[in-house]
């Protein structure tokens, strides 16, 4: 994966917290405390420490630490939270764009000398509980985490990371497979085309057909152009093939060694065993070198500069003659600024600090990555009070401080670029053409042995990606290791003046999270397609006495976020029963409950609609991020169209998220009049915001659910004018009890659509991209039915053992596989060079489920990879959350996750034939992409 480093605004996002150890409860022998007992200058398993250093506003304590024969920097930040993380990142400055470091990401997990399996990484997916394995190529490093809350796992993935990382086999094949490599369009035929292949290289295609991507590459390149920051470190799709096996091999060596490493540690584990393994396994087969990595400071400019690039237009752009793109620095107001303003970024900085989330580990190590990675001093950055205090005082000493930072920063910072982006017509063409003549140089300098040589690589490369892998080199947890049962959540179901209410007691460390469900049965027809919109709006335009800045203000000084969402859900008993809703969320300190619950109130009974100006600028920034999202997120797009036509769900989920409200949002923000718009939005909270519509739910500490009640009560009472008897629109309306097993309780009421009936379509989306992404679809069956747990098996099993080897190894996508969810079996490829292979894959992959050619051990792997996501932590503001939206209780999961266990063979043979193969017949298809011959001309594709 390639990203570009974050900015400090960004990464202070990441300072959350994992709340599952329950935090609040100190003991003698919690990890951070058993970790002040280290003392500066001990020496443990070949490493010194450094500092020792109590963090309370992260509930941590962070030991420094450094190798004392290879120089290698660590840090173990040790905290009361089972889900532990390693991570290792490397400094790597590349000084050209042909994506060495990427491409040396990508290879390095392709095997090694421990695991010389083909492609360790991967697999290790399918043999571990872990909660989080990837790797990252940011401009400047390269990091590899893990986390997972076992801990014979933790030591079995750092065994295959360490062996990764520092002795990787490098094959050329894989070089080839996952970098670049010529190859005849069909291996098995040598007299077909020459062609460009590899999974970066049509990576980074993909990445580059999404313009603000782009525009961010740019900026970052002529804003540093003298060293590495003038390259693109993911690779320029046009200079990846100027990379030789060999550059990427020298590289290795001089950047992945531990002189340039810095390791990272997190959670409730012991340090000594990290240290252990780290040393014995890696490090003590190391000498110190001068890696010579470091980033020299960019030479300041005398004078600012202008600069102008281009782009492919957009055809889902709001409007095609405002496509152009601009980055200037402005000089801001000499007045100062407004001390509420101040307040407002210090109490968004306190709700970070105190808001838990799930991989608080993965968080803080890439939150200190950049930092580190030139130097700068870790635990510093960890002590955000002190740095908070430190503000405060010299605003205290200096009035004028922020002032002055503006001057020194904005005001006289010559080095200054003002880079312009607009769109050119003929650009995806001159691409196109660029990439053909880089062919062709390559092409016209073989001799008849070099196309001969190359003919039999490719069917090397082909023969080593079809044979089956001997894995048993790699260490693997058993069924038998995971939890037999799950935690039960306790909530309990009340009303607040006669709205259904779920309350949930969890160690929130003083934050209060508030739900509310509204459901949209009274809502005619013709409404549905503005909801996503009334959705991003409603929340921005300002309420009661308060402009829409005057709102945002109020948000930010007194809450952690507002917001409302579109929802749904398919009933977890009826596939053709669905609930539809909007979701309120917001969250806030304890002391701040009254008035979070005003501006709900105000929200509901008095939103300002009438700032058509306003209005504009919304609905502009709106379909602008839809039209951007697609690049990006294309086969969500193309799994929610494929899905359509084969639930009651599917087209309101199409309506709501898919190609046609993107179309939709294009055609507003194209209108020349939004005052039908604003006639429309109250129409809409009419039915939205009645409380005989909604449920809420609210999770805090103990001690302030009975306070967070009568807060609620308040707010049902101001709103209660809003409260009016509309008839649903449909009369196939059921009512089901929020709980299952209480009858008697409140109840939710979902759609019916008993005699719906399934039918096929393809549908192609013609985009301004280089690679594809394509989806297929099938009816199958809801969460609660017995063969449910069957698919989720045959889906992890699928991907792992069939279609990631077809789709991205073969067909040189970036990635691919199925899923089931919403009683959809879902197949889909993500930046693909290949549609009608790739259609192809997914029904070999049906037929290769359906033979029984897998094993006990290939059915234990994929259980390993259910229940690591069926086990990953969730954080104190999502417990209950799964009982509330979906009616999924702890005793349904329990269910479930008994039935998961009990999956065979057999079950797996079965569902494949009766689901899948016959499904086939009324499956839905959908594809983005660029133009194609093929399908164009099959009368069975809609093309839009």
């Amino acid at each position: 994966m390639f990203r570009q480093t974050k900015s400090v605004f960004q990464k202070l996002r990441y300072l959350s917290f994992n709340g599952q150890q329950h935090t609040w409860r100190l003991k003698s022998t919690s990890a951070r405390e058993r970790a002040l007992q280290y003392q500066p200058g001990q020496k443990i398993h070949g490493f010194t420490v450094k500092e020792v250093v109590a963090v309370p506003d992260l509930f941590l304590t962070a030991v420094k630490l450094t190798h004392d024969k290879t120089g290698a920097q660590y840090l173990h930040a040790a905290r009361d939270d089972s889900n532990n993380l390693f991570s290792v990142q490397f400094r790597t400055t590349p000084m050209d764009s042909t994506g060495v470091p990427h491409i040396l990401e990508h290879t390095v997990l392709c095997g090694s000398e421990k695991y010389p399996c083909r492609d360790p990484f991967f697999k290790m997916l399918n043999r571990s509980l872990s909660t989080f394995m990837n790797a990252f190529t940011a401009s400047d490093y390269t990091m590899y985490p893990f986390s997972t809350q076992n801990g014979k796992d933790f030591k079995n993935l750092l065994s295959v990371y360490l062996d990764a990382v520092f002795f990787p086999c490098l094959r050329e094949q894989d070089f080839w497979q996952e970098g670049w490599r010529l190859e005849n369009e069909d291996p098995t035929d040598n007299n077909s085309p020459l062609m460009f292949k590899g999974v970066v290289f049509n990576e980074m295609k993909g990445a580059f057909s999404d313009n603000e991507r782009l525009y961010a590459q740019h900026l970052q390149n002529k804003l540093y152009p003298d060293h590495t920051y003038s390259v693109v470190s993911g690779g320029e799709p046009l200079a990846i093939p100027d990379l030789t096996w060999e550059q990427l091999k020298q590289f290795h060596a001089t950047h992945y060694h531990p002189s340039n490493a810095r390791f990272f540690t997190y959670g409730d584990l012991p340090l000594e065993p990290h240290l252990k393994q780290i040393q014995e396994e890696a490090l003590s087969k190391f000498a110190c070198i001068d890696p010579k990595t470091e980033v020299p400071s960019q030479p300041r400019w005398t004078s600012p500069k202008e600069d102008h690039v281009t782009c492919s237009p957009d055809p889902l752009a709001p409007d095609p003659n405002k496509q152009n793109t601009v980055c200037v620095s402005y000089l801001l107001g000499e007045n100062g600024f407004e001390e509420r303003r101040i307040e407002a970024l210090i109490h968004k900085l306190e709700i970070q600090i105190k808001h838990q989330t799930t991989n608080f580990g993965l968080s803080l190590a890439s939150y200190i990555a950049s930092s580190w990675n030139h130097d700068g001093d870790p635990v510093e950055l960890l002590q955000i009070s002190d740095s908070v205090a430190k503000f405060r005082q010299a605003l205290k000493e200096n009035p004028r401080f922020l002032q002055e930072k503006v001057r020194q920063y904005f005001k006289e910072n010559t080095h200054r670029l003002t880079l312009s982006m607009s769109p050119e017509e003929s650009y995806l063409e001159k691409q196109a053409k660029a990439e053909e003549e880089k062919l062709q140089k390559k092409i016209e300098v073989l001799s008849d042995s070099d196309r001969k040589q190359i003919y039999e690589k490719g069917l090397e490369l082909l023969a080593a990606q079809s044979r089956t892998q001997d894995v048993s080199c790699l260490p693997a947890l058993k069924v038998s290791d995971i939890e037999p049962t799950i935690p039960i959540t306790p909530v309990q179901i009340s009303t607040a003046g006669g709205v259904p209410v779920q309350y949930c007691e969890q160690p929130t460390n003083g934050l209060v999270y508030f739900r509310a469900l509204c459901n949209l049965n009274t809502l005619p027809e013709d409404l549905k397609v503005f909801v996503p919109l009334f959705c991003s709006v409603i929340t921005k335009m300002g309420c009661g006495a308060l402009d829409y800045r005057q709102q945002a203000q109020q948000m930010e000084l007194r809450t952690g976020g507002m917001s409302v969402s579109t929802q749904v859900i398919t009933d977890c008993n009826e596939l053709d029963t669905y609930e539809q809703g909007i979701l309120l969320s917001s969250s806030c300190l304890e002391r701040n409950l009254p008035h979070m619950f005003q501006l709900w109130s105000d929200i509901f009974n008095s939103p300002h609609f009438d700032d058509e100006e306003r209005l504009r600028v919304l609905v502009m920034q709106s379909a602008q991020e839809l039209a951007n999202s697609i690049a990006y997120s294309g086969h969500l797009y193309a799994m929610t169209r494929a899905g359509r036509h084969l639930t009651p769900a599917g087209d309101l989920q199409e309506t709501f998220g898919g190609m046609e409200q993107v179309t939709f949002m294009k055609r507003t923000a194209a209108m020349a009049d939004l005052s039908q718009i604003i006639r429309t939005l109250p129409r809409l909270k009419i039915h939205l915001f009645n409380p005989n519509n909604m449920r809420c739910a609210i999770n805090s500490t103990p001690e302030k659910v009975s306070d967070a009640a009568a807060h609620l009560e308040g707010f049902i009472k101001d709103v209660a004018k809003n409260r009016k008897e509309r008839k649903p629109v449909r009369p196939n309306i059921i009512e089901k009890p929020i709980n299952p097993l209480d009858d008697n309780g409140p109840r939710r009421k979902l759609i019916s659509e008993p005699t719906f009936h399934p039918c096929p379509m393809k549908t192609f989306f013609q985009m301004p991209f280089p690679v594809n992404f394509v989806s297929e679809s099938i009816r199958a069956v809801p969460f609660s039915h017995k063969d449910y747990a069957s698919l989720c098996i045959l889906a992890r099993m699928m991907t792992a053992k069939f279609l990631h080897g077809e789709i991205r190894e073969k067909g040189g996508a970036y990635g691919g596989g199925a899923k089931i969810g919403g009683g959809l079996f879902t197949f889909y490829s993500y930046r693909d060079p290949n549609t009608v292979q790739t259609l192809s894959a997914f029904g070999n992959g049906i037929e290769w489920a359906k033979s029984g050619k897998f094993t006990q051990q290939d059915i234990d792997e994929a259980k390993l990879s259910v229940f690591s996501a069926v086990d990953s932590p969730v954080a104190p503001a999502d417990k209950g959350m799964g009982q509330f939206l979906s009616g999924v209780t702890d005793e349904m999961k329990q269910s479930h996750r008994q039935r998961l266990f009990a999956v065979d063979h057999k079950n797996l043979v079965d569902v494949a034939e009766r689901y899948l193969s016959a499904g086939q017949k009324t499956c839905g298809v959908a594809i983005l992409g660029p133009e194609n011959d093929v399908i164009k001309k099959d009368p069975s594709w809609i093309i839009k």
